[in-house]
């Protein structure tokens, strides 16, 4: 991983202007990772190519921590991808009230870009639904797990 001084020397980055030199998203603390959390496990719903970026770019505006956000993208990968991409399908179908497709499917590209159309609203909506729940419980929980971190090393150090 790059340092972030190479990040923020870097001639191709200048446009980010002082963005870049914002201490939260280097240190780890509890607001930036518990945002990065929240940023990362978002964006690994989003069924696009180019989700780092993406994840870098809102890192920048949330202020999270930058590798933690986009190292979180990476939940969604080659082999977890088809089974999460499915139940956000299933998901969509049942809570926009739709049927399921004809059992005659068969999965091939033909057969699933002619019916892209009917996927494609459901698919999205139920991505939209887990990049929220996601989302929210990857921040509170990483809020909870740090005041939880914290309050048992106070607790250790009282005790010696």
């Amino acid at each position: 991983m790059p340092s972030p001084e190479s990040i923020k020397e870097n001639k191709n980055l200048q446009f980010l202007g002082d963005k870049l030199h914002d201490p939260n998203l280097w240190h780890l603390n509890r607001r930036s990772v518990a945002a990065a959390f929240a940023v990362g496990l978002f964006v690994a719903w989003i069924p696009t190519p180019g989700q780092m970026i993406i994840s870098a770019v809102m890192a920048l505006f949330f202020r999270a921590n930058l590798p933690i956000s986009v190292a979180l993208v990476w939940v969604t990968n080659p082999l977890t991808m088809p089974p999460m991409f499915y139940f956000a399908y299933r998901l969509g179908l049942w809570t926009l009230n739709q049927p399921s497709p004809a059992d005659d499917f068969e999965l091939s590209v033909e057969s699933i870009t002619a019916s892209l159309s009917d996927i494609g609203g459901p698919f999205l909506f139920g991505c939209l639904i887990l990049g929220i729940i996601s989302a929210t419980i990857g921040y509170f929980g990483m809020r909870w797990f740090w005041r939880w971190h914290v309050v048992n090393q106070w607790r250790e150090r009282s005790k010696r």
